[in-house]
C-alpha cells in the first residue's frame, strides 16, 4: 500500500486537479491541509465554512492551519512545522501541492519543508496550462473566480464561471489557467464530488491595491 498523502488545499481548480491526479496514481489522500486567517483562506479569501463543505463532498477531512492575516515567514514556518509534525505522527509522510510551473514557489517549499522530514509531491508540475484548464472544463469541474488581479484582467472577470466563454474573453498575454496569479478560483462541483457545494455570490471588494475579490455566501 502506498504511503498516505496530505494535500495542500486552496479550494481552487489546481487543488482539485492535484487531488484527481494523486488518486489516479493510486495515492491515499488522507487529509487536506488548509491555511486560514480570520476564517478565510489566504489569497482566495473563501470562507472556511465553504471549504469544510468542499472537503465533506470530496470525502477527505481537513487539517486547519490558523495564521494571522499577515504572518511573518517565521510565523508561517512555525505553523507548518507543527502541522508536519502532526502529520508524521499519524503516519502521513508525503505532502502534495498543486503548483504547476512557478519555480521560485517550489524552491521555497522545498527549502522550508523538506528538512522537516516530509516528502514533497507536485503532481501537476510541468503540465501545459492550456491542457490543464481544458481538463477542468472537459471533466465537468465547476469553478468560479474569487480573486482577479486587475493589473492583468478587468474587474468584470471577478465572480465569473470559468467556461469556454470566460477563456475566449481572456486578453492576450494572460495564462489561460491563471498560473501567473491572474485569477484564482473556487471549485464547487466535479467528478470527485459527492454533490455540489451550494453558494451564492456576495459583495465584491478591492484589496492590496489591484486585487478584486468575490465573496461567496453559503
Amino acid at each position: 500500500m502506498p504511503d498516505p498523502v496530505a494535500l495542500s488545499w486552496s479550494g481552487g481548480k489546481d487543488s482539485a486537479l492535484a487531488l484527481a491526479a494523486l488518486r489516479a496514481a493510486g495515492a491515499e489522500v488522507r487529509t487536506l491541509v488548509v491555511t486560514t486567517a480570520s476564517g478565510r483562506l489566504g489569497m482566495h479569501r473563501v470562507r472556511a465554512g465553504l471549504v469544510r463543505r468542499q472537503a465533506r463532498a470530496l470525502g477527505v477531512p481537513v487539517r486547519w492551519v490558523d495564521l494571522p492575516e499577515w504572518p511573518s515567514n517565521a510565523t508561517y514556518d512555525t505553523a507548518m512545522s507543527e502541522t508536519i509534525d502532526g502529520l508524521l505522527r499519524e503516519g502521513v509522510t508525503q505532502l502534495a501541492f498543486g503548483d504547476v510551473h512557478l519555480t521560485d514557489v517550489r524552491a521555497y517549499r522545498e527549502e522550508r519543508l523538506t528538512p522537516l522530514g516530509v516528502r514533497l509531491l507536485f503532481p501537476l508540475w510541468g503540465r501545459d496550462t492550456r491542457e490543464l484548464i481544458d481538463t477542468v472544463l472537459d471533466r465537468g469541474y465547476r469553478a468560479v473566480t474569487v480573486c482577479v488581479d486587475t493589473s492583468c484582467l478587468g474587474a468584470s472577470f471577478c465572480g465569473r464561471t470559468v467556461d469556454a466563454g470566460f477563456l475566449a474573453d481572456l486578453p492576450d498575454g494572460v495564462d489561460p489557467a491563471g498560473e501567473n496569479g491572474e485569477y484564482h478560483t473556487f471549485v464547487s462541483d466535479g467528478p470527485d464530488f459527492a454533490g455540489p457545494v451550494r453558494f451564492r455570490l456576495g459583495a465584491q471588494e478591492t484589496r492590496l491595491g489591484s486585487f478584486r475579490y468575490q465573496d461567496l455566501l453559503p
